[in-house]
C-alpha cells in the first residue's frame, strides 16, 4: 500500500483560491498512490483564527468540491486534512473529510478536542462528539485530528471499534515538536497501529509550523520522517503488519480497565 502525506506550506499571503488549486495539482501529482493526507485546517491557517468565521465552508462548498475533482483524477482515496466547517445550524467545527477514489464523501469526523484553552479553538467552535473509523479496502482508518494525539482515551476507542490505520492531520508549533514526535509513537505503540501525522510547514500568524510528518509502524518504528519544509512524504506499508504484530505481542488482550479489545477476524 502506498502513502502519500502532503506537508503543506501554509503562508499568509497566499489567497484561498489559490492555496486550493495548489493542493489540488499535488494531490493529483500523487497518482499511483493509494492514500492521500492533508495536513489540518490548510484551507484557512491553523492559527488564523481571526479569519475562520468568514471563510468558514460547508461541506457542499468550493473546498470540499475541488478536492473531490482532485480524489477521481487521483484515482485513490483522499484524507482532506481539515477544514472549518459552517454546519447546517451554523455552528462551526474543525472537520475531517475522506474521500473515496470516485471523489464521493465516506466519511468526516468533528475534532473532539479543541486546542486554546479558553481562547481560539477552544472558544470559537464546537466540540465534536463521536470518534469515527471507517472500514476502507486496506484496513480500517481511524480519525483524529492535532491536539486530540494529547488524549489517549480516544484511540483506546477507535481502536475498540476496529481501527487499524490512524489517519492524525495537525497544524502543530515547532516549539513543541517533541511532543509531536514521541506522541505519535506512543499512540502506535499502545494501539499495535500504523500512524500516519500529516502536520502543516512554513510560519503563519507569526507561528513557526513543526513539520515533521511522520509515519510509524505498529511497532513503533518510524518508517519515514519529513523535514521542515513543504514537501511529500511517500511510503510503502503493509497493512498486515497490525494483525502480525497484535498476534505475536498480544498486549491489547490483556487489557483489564474500559472495553475489552475487538475479537479479531476470522
Amino acid at each position: 500500500m502506498r502513502i502519500s502525506l502532503i506537508q503543506l506550506a501554509v503562508h499568509d499571503d497566499e489567497p484561498l483560491s489559490e492555496r486550493v488549486r495548489r493542493v489540488g495539482d499535488l494531490v493529483r501529482a500523487q497518482r499511483g498512490a493509494d492514500l492521500v493526507v492533508l495536513p489540518e485546517l490548510w484551507p484557512h491557517g491553523a492559527f488564523a483564527y481571526q479569519r475562520w468565521a468568514t471563510e468558514a465552508e460547508t461541506l457542499d462548498d468550493p473546498t470540499v468540491h475541488a478536492m473531490s475533482a482532485a480524489a477521481r483524477d487521483l484515482g485513490g482515496w483522499l484524507h482532506t486534512g481539515s477544514l472549518i466547517e459552517r454546519a447546517s445550524d451554523l455552528q462551526l467545527y474543525n472537520c475531517s473529510v475522506l474521500l473515496d477514489p470516485h471523489g464521493d464523501i465516506a466519511a468526516t469526523y468533528r475534532k473532539i478536542h479543541r486546542f486554546g484553552f479558553t481562547e481560539g479553538e477552544a472558544k470559537l467552535i464546537s466540540a465534536g462528539e463521536e470518534p469515527v473509523t471507517y472500514p476502507a479496502p486496506f484496513g480500517t482508518l481511524g480519525f483524529a485530528i492535532c491536539y486530540d494525539l494529547r488524549f489517549p482515551e480516544l484511540f483506546r476507542l477507535l481502536v475498540d471499534r476496529g481501527a487499524e490505520i490512524l489517519v492524525i492531520p495537525a497544524g502543530w508549533p515547532a516549539r513543541r515538536v517533541a511532543h509531536w514526535r514521541l506522541l505519535l509513537q506512543a499512540r502506535a505503540v499502545e494501539c499495535q497501529a500504523y500512524v500516519l501525522g500529516c502536520a502543516t510547514a512554513g510560519e503563519h500568524c507569526e507561528v513557526r509550523m513543526s513539520g515533521h510528518s511522520m509515519v510509524v509502524d505498529p511497532w513503533g518504528e518510524i518508517v519515514a520522517e519529513a523535514g521542515e519544509d513543504e514537501e511529500v512524504l511517500t511510503v510503502e506499508i503493509d497493512p498486515a503488519r497490525v494483525a502480525e504484530v497484535r498476534r505475536d505481542f498480544p498486549v491489547l488482550r490483556d487489557r483489564r480497565l474500559g472495553l475489552p479489545a475487538p475479537q479479531p477476524a476470522d
